[in-house]
């Protein structure tokens, strides 16, 4: 067991670094100046430790209002899908009642459809009601989460029903057993899907560039990819300082939540 384990850990150690080479990268170029990328775009050190970079993208853009906005938006959205995930999840496992099958597919077929497909209508519905350019349109068309449904319902298949029936005759409403009782059982479940929900989210262009022309409500994601457009060619120092300053609250969240990840992941295949 031990010679199988030691090459497993170093091959698994292998493709860790493998994965972390293009974000070492992008740390690398952030602190690298204009001249010294262009002239050797793929040295693995800086000449020096340069900070103008993050000193321009502050100046060019207003990272604490994108940031604020992206946190608000990321998280209004994590918490809605898990508030409706759940009773959806408990009522497609636990709840006998007509149609629960074609309910559960239906579930499933909207995995199928992309975002992008469903945009022109869902804009020309939030224009009508005047919620453009607003936080409420970047979090309210993703408030459901057909993969979140999905998960909850996986997760409470294996819940004893007994489980249940001890609340009810407890005198536990519905209401309580789905947000009392059950949140606490779901634990994993609930952290992956938050984080799921959280990072996807967090990184997503799409939406706000269709959404959003003004700054009050624009997310990180965007304003990273407007330092792109600025000046005359690509400052690609300055890029990748952005990029940096997005993914790093991404990183430190995986690292806060990794032993709840592990354990749905434990759970899901056992």
């Amino acid at each position: 067991m031990n010679r199988i384990g030691i090459p497993l850990r170093v091959g698994l150690v292998l493709v860790s670094l493998i994965w972390l080479v293009p974000y070492a990268w992008m740390v690398v170029t952030s602190v690298k100046t204009l001249p010294e990328i262009v002239a050797a775009p793929t040295a693995p050190l800086p000449a020096g430790l340069e900070l103008g970079a993050y000193r321009e993208v502050f100046e060019s853009m207003p990272v604490a209002r994108y940031f604020w906005n992206t946190t608000l938006v990321a998280l209004g959205i994590a918490a809605l899908q898990i508030a409706l995930a759940v009773p959806a999840g408990y009522a497609l496992a636990k709840l006998e009642f007509k149609g629960r099958a074609l309910a559960f597919g239906l579930v499933l077929a909207t995995l199928l459809v992309p975002a992008q497909v469903r945009f022109v209508p869902v804009f020309t519905l939030l224009a009508d009601v005047g919620l453009t350019n607003t936080l409420s349109a970047l979090i309210l068309p993703f408030g459901v989460s057909a993969l979140g449904t999905f998960l909850v319902r996986q997760a409470l298949l294996s819940l004893p029903d007994s489980i249940l029936e001890a609340a009810r005759i407890d005198g536990a409403s519905e209401l309580r057993i789905v947000y009392s009782i059950l949140p606490p059982l779901l634990v994993p479940t609930l952290v992956s899907l938050f984080l799921f929900s959280f990072v996807f989210h967090w990184n997503d262009y799409f939406w706000p560039l269709v959404m959003t022309t003004d700054d009050s409500v624009r997310t990180l994601p965007l304003g990273v990819a407007l330092l792109r457009e600025q000046g005359t060619g690509v400052r690609w120092h300055i890029v990748m300082a952005g990029n940096v300053l997005l993914s790093a609250p991404v990183l430190a969240l995986f690292a806060l939540a990794q032993k709840q990840l592990l354990n749905a992941v434990a759970a899901s295949t056992s």
